[in-house]
């Protein structure tokens, strides 16, 4: 297909940003960086041009020359142009160092006088190009940006690729652009022909790296509209463009443009808008099809899975036939592993259904709705080749919408309802509005928060019953997530519309308790509201609300370490239970399974996140995915899988991005399993993310569990300073938010051991002591272990190192038999560390096993970093006499003193804080009688001379 080189986005929108291309772009830095060539290419409207332009800002400065080219379509018949272009400004400078006959022969090519040709110039011309080149280099590093290769004149590509493949370690490198359509571009590179022509290479050197730029992502296709300025585009919408363009930027961007300039927005169920800048680009190929075959296609376009017996039921007898004429013309693909009509590129589809007069694109639908198999999709095209109301298609449309949600496909549901109700007659029963309503619900289950608000918004405008208001109400505040606050006129407005009937009074008071959770940060509220809801809604026999409402009471409890946990759970899976509920995110299937991880049933926690996530998947609940993903990681992490969790928390993030659920919880959780099992500097940029995002929304609920995960991280990466700040916010938080349990966040371990490593040993205990108290009232083992272990090294800090492993083998054992993995392995690494304060050799084995089993490379890191610091060698020797009186750590000190140690450094290899370092030279000075480290060093030297 054919791309006009001029074809730009709107003005001012330009930019170098680069979306979507980090990988391919990091592989084109690396290969840049070491002084070698880049060909970039993939198929038209890309990104080729974005990348280039972008890499070559980044690596013009390097360069002392940079010469470039751009090649068009219209003026590829013209010889030596793009030579011109490279050259034309150079030429002085270099001619005067080449050959007589190079130099008139280059300055003939570029100038047009003398009509060089490289029939009659052509040894000439292919040396003085190289000679240039080899100039240049010879005054510095050579950068080559050429861009639309395909369009380059045969002479210029012939003389460039004749001078790349002879340059060899010559400072100069290109970096190129090629349209190509085939994903294996790159064989041509690794041909042994490298001449450019047509069908070979392009003209750059053997060790050109190709770097095939591919299709966006939904949400880089949603973040470009965004940089772009079509913001505030439904997510459905944005999914449609998705699937349309193919993840081409170039036609996402103009399908995006043509949906801001209209004033009409496709109706359920239609293709996209497809506007006359991109039609363009197909619609030649098109006139090249017969009428019939034209019409072949329109079938296929509007068909959702089109096969050639579809056609035939469709009306179309030469199917095959006309078919194989648009295969040949490149308009369709073909299917070697099956029967499948599929279009070369989504926007051929679109177009030639934009393009189709509205009549004729009815007729298609009506044939469609008697010739397709599945009964859903015979609904959607009985609506589509209907005009006005018709309760008859209305009541087919529901019954349709009723069976995509049985089969999982809530966003099918939604799409359907929304036609049942443009189809339904204003007195109908149900109404047409009560129809958008069950759509907007199926659209919270898939996860199109934004259509969802859309029509409860609609709805309010006109709808006068009680029970429908407050069920668009609902959805409302449903669609806000964890941006509670930002819907808190909903509530007095909801709770005017409900009255005093008591069924619709437990829908608002449920979300109440969420706002007093999540705005206000209080559990009591929480649970009071919670129980509250489940009582109204059950004397207005709401089954549904009241066992949500339990459900929610439960994980409250759960979190808040409240004695009633486990008898709201019991009460909340008693019959009768609805489906929905018992596999909901915030129900009683989740409740139970948050009360099982932190009662350290964790195998039974597994088997239970595993079936709620089987079955939201097979139900299509989009946004319980997202959540049970990421519960599922959690699980995996406090098991010690480290791998495994990461995989899982990395896909709950990538599913949270690209449909704006849950992304602050899953980058919290995301940023523990990185932490533990992965990146740190990842992690810490994730824990920052969900810190922002719970503090945007004004969710204090997760704003402590943000700070927890960057706490975390920032202890694994080292820094013991910035994790007692960051943990001493989580204490204060929890405390104004009435959590008392310590398995809720689990940081409580950390922020005792970073306290001892900054010096605050008391502090540090005084944190064990209360955590240690609710624990042992809660009965949370894995915990009280972790307390143990922590509180090992507050007694190490104090110089009871005996004391402090005895406490550490303890913890190692208790938390391998709760198959606490990682916690294990934390202890054998701790455990390690202490004996190094004890003679004879110490091992980090056992350590580096266990982090090893669990995939923990970050805590592998720190056990490398541990033995490199200490070598094995034998300590400094020491005049006896003068350090009899000292005691063992007092000794080991002084010894690593004298191997030139700081204090710092010193604190890091004996697991202890800088303070007790300090302290403990101290004593040192005193029981010595000298001022100084240099003292404990003349001292040891006065022993070695004698």
């Amino acid at each position: 297909m054919t791309v006009l080189r001029d074809f730009k986005g709107p003005a001012g929108c330009r930019s170098e940003l680069v979306i979507g291309r980090e990988e391919p772009s990091a592989a084109a830095r690396e290969q840049l960086g070491r002084g070698g060539s880049v060909l970039l290419h993939g198929p038209a409207g890309i990104g080729k041009s974005t990348v280039l332009r972008a890499l070559a800002a980044e690596y013009a400065p390097a360069a002392r020359t940079v010469l470039r080219c751009s090649a068009t379509e219209s003026e590829s018949h013209l010889p030596f142009l793009a030579l011109a272009d490279l050259f034309g400004l150079v030429l002085q400078e270099v001619a005067g160092e080449l050959p007589a006959a190079q130099r008139t022969a280059l300055e003939s090519a570029l100038t047009g006088r003398g009509e060089s040709t490289l029939q009659r110039d052509g040894l000439a011309l292919r040396l003085a190009v190289l000679s240039t080149l080899r100039v240049l280099a010879a005054r510095g590093p050579v950068l080559i940006v050429a861009d639309d290769l395909q369009w380059l004149d045969p002479a210029s590509a012939e003389l460039l690729g004749f001078a790349a493949r002879r340059l060899g370690g010559t400072p100069v490198r290109m970096l190129c652009a090629v349209r190509t359509e085939d994903e294996d571009y790159g064989r041509h590179l690794r041909s042994p022909a490298l001449g450019f022509t047509r069908a070979g290479g392009p003209p750059c050197p053997p060790d050109t790296l190709s770097v095939r730029l591919g299709p966006l992502t939904r949400a880089q296709v949603s973040a470009l509209l965004d940089h772009r300025g079509h913001t505030g585009l439904p997510r459905s919408t944005v999914r449609e463009i998705h699937r349309t363009s193919g993840g081409n930027p170039l036609f996402a961007l103009e399908l995006g443009r043509a949906l801001a300039e209209s004033t009409a927005r496709p109706r359920p169920g239609e293709p996209l808008p497809v506007p006359t800048s991109l039609r363009a680009l197909v619609l030649s190929r098109l006139e090249m099809l017969s009428e019939e075959a034209r019409r072949t296609l329109l079938v296929a376009s509007a068909g959702a899975r089109p096969t050639p017996a579809l056609l035939h039921a469709a009306g179309r007898e030469n199917a095959e036939a006309e078919c194989a004429q648009a295969a040949g013309l490149g308009l369709l693909a073909t299917e070697p592993e099956g029967p499948a009509v599929r279009f070369a590129h989504p926007l051929i589809s679109a177009a030639l259904y934009a393009e189709a007069p509205a009549r004729e694109r009815r007729a298609v639908h009506a044939a469609l709705s008697t010739a397709a198999s599945d009964p859903i999709e015979r609904a959607r095209h009985l609506a589509l080749a209907t005009t006005g109301t018709d309760p008859e298609v209305a009541a087919r449309l529901a019954e349709a919408a009723a069976l995509a949600r049985d089969r999982g496909a809530p966003s099918v549901a939604a799409s359907l309802g929304l036609l049942a109700a443009r189809h339904t007659p204003a007195d109908g029963e149900p109404g047409p509005d009560e129809r958008r309503l069950l759509a907007a619900e199926d659209a919270i289950t898939a996860g199109e928060v934004d259509l969802a608000r859309d029509i409860a918004r609609d709805v309010l405008t006109r709808a006068a019953l009680p029970a429908q208001r407050v069920r668009a109400w609902m959805v409302v505040v449903e669609a806000a997530g964890q941006a509670l606050g930002d819907v808190d006129a909903v509530f007095p407005q909801a709770l005017a519309d409900a009255g005093d009937d008591p069924g619709l009074l437990a829908q608002v008071h449920y979300q109440l308790a969420w706002r007093a959770l999540v705005v206000e940060g209080d559990f009591g509220e929480a649970r009071q509201e919670a129980a509250h809801a489940a009582e109204l809604a059950a004397r207005g026999r709401d089954r549904r609300t009241e066992l949500m409402a339990l459900a929610f009471r439960a994980s409250t409890e759960t979190l808040m370490g409240h004695p009633d946990a486990p008898t709201t759970i019991k009460r909340a899976m008693k019959e009768p239970q609805d489906p929905y509920v018992a596999c909901h995110h915030n129900g009683v299937g989740a409740a139970r399974y948050r009360w099982l991880l932190m009662s350290d049933q964790l195998g039974e926690a597994r088997a239970t996140i595993t079936a709620l996530l089987r079955e939201v998947r097979r139900r299509g609940m989009v946004e319980s995915e997202v959540h049970y993903l990421r519960l599922l990681a959690e699980t995996e992490l406090r098991a010690g899988h480290c791998g495994r969790a990461l995989d899982l928390a990395r896909e709950s993030l990538r599913l949270a991005r690209d449909t704006g659920i849950g992304e602050g919880a899953s980058a919290m959780l995301a940023c523990f399993a990185e932490a533990s099992g992965g990146d740190t500097e990842r992690a810490l940029a994730l824990a920052r993310e969900a810190v922002r995002l719970a503090e945007e929304d004004g969710d204090q609920m997760y704003l402590s569990r943000a700070l927890a995960a960057l706490g975390y991280a920032q202890f694994v990466s080292g820094d013991a300073r910035a994790t007692v700040g960051t943990l001493r916010r989580v204490r204060e938080l929890e405390l104004g938010l009435g959590i008392t349990d310590p398995a809720r966040g689990r940081w409580h371990g950390d922020l005792a051991e970073a306290l001892v490593l900054v010096g605050e040993p008391g502090e540090a205990q005084q944190v064990i002591d209360t955590a240690r108290e609710h624990a042992l009232r809660l009965g949370r083992e894995s915990v009280l272990a972790v307390l143990d272990r922590s509180e090992a090294l507050v007694r190490a800090a104090h110089d009871d190192t005996e004391a402090a492993v005895a406490r550490l083998t303890s913890a190692q054992d208790r938390l391998a038999k709760l198959g606490n993995g990682l916690e294990e392995a934390r202890a054998a690494f701790a455990l390690a560390r202490l004996r190094t304060r004890r003679p004879g050799p110490t091992s980090y084995d056992e350590a580096a096993r266990l982090f090893r089993r669990c995939r923990a490379l970050p805590w592998l890191r720190r056990v490398d970093a541990a033995t490199v610091a200490r070598p094995a060698q034998p300590e400094p020797e020491v005049a006896p006499a003068a350090l009899d009186g000292l005691a063992a750590m007092e000794r080991q000190v002084a010894a690593l003193v004298m191997e030139g140690a700081t204090n710092r450094e010193i604190a890091g290899r004996l697991f202890v804080s800088v303070k007790t370092v300090e302290a403990t030279l101290t004593r040192v000075y005193r029981k010595l009688g000298i001022r100084s480290r240099v003292d404990i060093v003349r001292l040891a030297a006065g022993r070695r001379a004698k």
